[in-house]
């Protein structure tokens, strides 16, 4: 139970709080409409699907984790 905890935390807060978060706050201080938008865009559409798979897996795992440790009990 331990175990799947962690990785929950680690997955989701410590993920979305180190990397999806400054990469949504870079995002909104752009001016959509200049030329940096664009491209700052499909930075950011890369790099922020890229961490939200890792944030999916961290949690299919985690509740994988917090399945077993129930049938275990």
């Amino acid at each position: 139970m331990l175990t799947g905890g962690v990785v929950y935390v680690l997955g989701m807060f410590v993920v979305t709080i180190m990397f999806n978060a400054p990469l949504n706050d870079a995002l909104a201080a752009v001016d959509p409409s200049g030329g940096e938008g664009a491209a700052l865009w499909a930075r950011y559409l890369k790099d922020w699907t890229a961490w939200n798979h890792v944030r999916t897996v961290a949690l299919a795992a985690a509740c994988m984790l917090f399945i077993a440790a129930l049938v275990a009990r």
